[in-house]
């Protein structure tokens, strides 16, 4: 891939979903990365469904564009092409237990002073300090312990998961963002830095609303739904077929909302003539307006709205958020290919540059190890 990143080297020693996202997201902006898989077994994930022809969707939705190499970093032999490698490399993203690569005689104090310009990102459920530091963690934990399902799903319901990895995929991402600052700061100090990311500490980091509510008021915020805790009429409202997003952020939205569903008297009352007496008056408000969308479609009442101008838009189901045309249009269903299964199709990098092409494929998908020939001939 072209990219602001290319020329740059990136060493991958993670595996399943926080390290290796953060890696394909390098990979898509240009750099070339080397995974380097334990032998036999790989990547966790290379064994996690779904599967096409007994290949990972999982793994390959993930890994597209890397090379692969298997190393035992225990093994003398394979330290030594590990180092080999690593004297040449940019930057390194590791997502190991804190501790393992100390081990394993690749903490960053100890590859730091062998190789000062190299950026050290190391991605944990907890982060390298802290009293929980040496814990376990996935996804879910750590859902649960930074509050994010606390207001997750519906009131008086059983904790809800968020429907997608946010937990993995926010690390992931806060740890593209260091690596992007290291490197930009590397060029005005020439040194390398050490990046320390915990998927906790993104939980908090991602919490807005809720964070701010408690830490000013002191209120613990609660499960709402589809609703917004300070914009009212922001959520989810049944109409005659389906349901339809209406996110009227402000007094004139509100205006015009009403004006579609010929309300006009509406805004005028006491009870709504604000955001903040709206949301005092949710419930109320929600009944007056699903009184009138139960008469159209949904469809019917989004190409009024959008007439006007008002945020709004069905719930699609994956199906229909992939094949939605702007979706297409905006190149984010990307094609890669594997040397068994053929064309593999993932979804493509949100980030458009200007000055670089984004292209619909992406590089191939490695097998374990299937890169080891030309790497060794290139490094060793």
């Amino acid at each position: 891939m072209d990219g602001p990143l290319k020329n740059l080297l990136v060493i991958d020693l993670t595996r399943v979903l926080v390290g290796p996202y953060c890696t394909m997201i390098l990979s898509d902006l240009g750099a070339r990365v080397i995974k380097i898989e334990a032998p036999e077994t790989g990547d966790d994930s290379r064994k996690f469904g779904p599967f096409i022809n007994d290949y990972s969707a999982y793994f390959m939705s993930l890994n597209r564009g890397k090379e692969s190499i298997a190393l035992n970093l225990k093994n003398k032999d394979d330290k030594k092409i590990f180092e080999k490698i690593l004297s040449k490399a940019d930057i390194l993203v590791e997502n190991f237990k804190p501790g393992t690569l100390e081990k394993w005689g690749y903490g960053w104090k100890d590859v730091n002073k062998k190789y000062p310009k190299l950026i050290y990102a190391s991605a944990s459920g907890f982060g390298q300090t802290g009293p929980l530091k040496e814990l376990p963690a996935y996804d879910m934990v750590v859902q649960g312990m930074g509050g994010l399902m606390s207001v997750t799903g519906h009131p008086d319901n059983e904790p809800t998961r968020v429907g997608t990895s946010i937990g993995d995929i926010t690390a992931g991402l806060f740890t593209a963002i260091g690596i992007n600052a290291a490197l930009y700061d590397r060029q005005k100090t020439g040194k390398g830095a050490f990046i320390d990311v915990s998927m906790l500490d993104c939980q908090i980091a991602i919490l807005e609303n809720a964070i701010s509510r408690y830490l000013s008021k002191n209120e613990i915020p609660k499960p709402m739904g589809s609703r917004h805790p300070s914009i009212a009429p922001f959520e989810a409202f049944k109409t005659k077929d389906s349901y339809i997003i209406i996110a009227a952020g402000n007094d004139k939205l509100f205006t015009k909302l009403c004006e579609v569903l010929n309300i006009n008297d509406i805004p005028k009352e006491k009870r709504f003539n604000s955001n903040s007496l709206r949301c005092e008056n949710m419930d109320s408000l929600k009944k007056i307006l699903e009184d009138k969308l139960k008469l159209k479609n949904t469809n019917e009442w989004i190409k009024e709205m959008e007439k006007l101008k008002i945020p709004c838009g069905p719930i699609f189901n994956i199906k229909q958020a992939v094949e939605n045309p702007q979706i297409k249009h905006r190149n984010m269903i990307v094609k890669s290919y594997h040397k068994i299964i053929g064309e593999f199709k993932s979804s493509g990098n949100p980030i458009k540059i200007s000055t670089y092409k984004d292209e619909n494929t992406r590089g191939d998908i490695p097998d374990l190890d299937e890169h080891r020939e030309k790497i060794l001939k290139e490094f060793i």
